[in-house]
C-alpha cells in the first residue's frame, strides 16, 4: 500500500512550484483536511507497480438518495463494474490502476491494480447521501494529480482518465464552487496528460452540459444519458471504450483526448 509518509499536500505543492498547477488551481486545492482525504485514495506505491508507464482511471459514482429513489442504483453498479471488466480485458491492463470514490466521500478502493478493484454491489453501494458535487470533485481531482505526481517523481510517466457521475446539480458543497473545479480541470487539460469527463443522468430539470462546462469539462467529454437503466449502462459502456483506448499508448491517449467520447 501507499507509504503513509507521502504527503499529498507536498506533491501538489511541487506541481505548483513546477508550473503544472496555476495559482488559481492551487488555491482551489488549499482546503482544510484535503490531504487526509487524498491520502485515503492514493493506494499502491509506485515501487510496487511493475510498469514503465501507467494510466490512472478514476471514477466518482453518485451515491445521493435520488439515485435510489429513481431505481438506478443497480444500473450505476453495473456501469462501474463494466468499466473494470473492459479494462481488465485489454492488453494494457497491467499498466492500468483504478480508484473509485463515491460522491459523498466514501472510498470504495484506493488506487490499485485491476485485479484488486472492488466491484460495486448492494452491500457497498446504497445511495442515500447528498450531492456535494464541487467539494468532492476537488478531492477526486486532487487525488488524481497527487498520484500522477507521485509516479512522475518515481520516474514513471502517468496519464489519467477521470469520470464524475451525478444525477443532480450541486447541493451541499461547503468549501468549493464550480469555478474552483474549473481552475483545476483547465490546468489538467493544458498538461495534455489528463482526460476529465462528466456523466449527468437526466433528472428532467438539470442542464448537465451547463454544469459540467462551468466545471471546466469540455463538451466532447460530457455524457447526458436518459434516466432509464439501459441508457445509464450504455453511457458507462461509452466511457469504458474511451478509457480502454486511452490506456493503449501515448499516441492513442492523445488522439482519444482530442476526439472525445467514442461511439458505442
Amino acid at each position: 500500500m501507499n507509504d503513509p509518509k507521502v504527503d499529498p499536500n507536498e506533491l501538489l505543492k511541487a506541481s505548483h512550484e513546477d508550473g503544472e498547477l496555476s495559482d488559481a488551481a492551487m488555491a482551489a486545492l488549499s482546503v482544510p483536511d484535503l490531504g487526509a482525504q487524498i491520502q485515503a485514495g492514493l493506494g499502491v506505491h509506485p515501487d510496487d507497480v511493475p510498469a514503465s508507464e501507467v494510466v490512472l482511471v478514476s471514477m466518482m459514482p453518485d451515491d445521493s438518495g435520488s439515485i435510489r429513489f429513481a431505481s438506478n442504483a443497480q444500473a450505476v453498479r453495473d456501469g462501474h463494474n463494466l468499466v473494470l471488466e473492459s479494462l481488465a480485458a485489454s492488453k494494457q491492463r497491467d499498466g492500468v490502476l483504478v480508484h473509485t470514490r463515491y460522491l459523498n466521500g466514501t472510498v470504495l478502493y484506493p488506487y490499485c491494480a485491476l485485479a484488486g478493484a472492488v466491484r460495486m454491489d448492494g452491500k457497498n453501494y446504497d445511495p442515500m447521501g447528498g450531492t456535494p458535487l464541487y467539494d468532492q470533485s476537488v478531492v477526486l481531482l486532487g487525488t488524481v494529480l497527487a498520484k500522477a505526481r507521485e509516479f512522475a517523481d518515481a520516474g514513471v510517466p502517468a496519464r489519467t482518465v477521470t469520470l464524475i457521475i451525478t444525477d443532480g446539480a450541486d447541493e451541499g458543497s461547503m468549501r468549493s464552487r464550480a469555478k474552483d473545479v474549473a481552475a483545476i480541470v483547465d490546468d489538467m487539460r493544458r498538461a495534455e496528460r489528463h482526460i476529465v469527463a462528466g456523466l449527468g443522468v437526466d433528472d428532467t430539470r438539470t442542464d448537465f452540459r451547463a454544469i459540467f462546462r462551468e466545471m471546466g469539462i469540455e463538451d466532447r467529454w460530457i455524457l447526458t444519458p436518459g434516466a432509464k437503466a439501459t441508457d445509464i449502462r450504455r453511457a458507462f459502456a461509452v466511457f469504458s471504450q474511451s478509457a480502454v483506448r486511452a490506456s493503449s499508448g501515448a499516441g492513442l491517449f492523445s488522439g482519444t483526448a482530442m476526439g472525445g467520447f467514442a461511439t458505442p
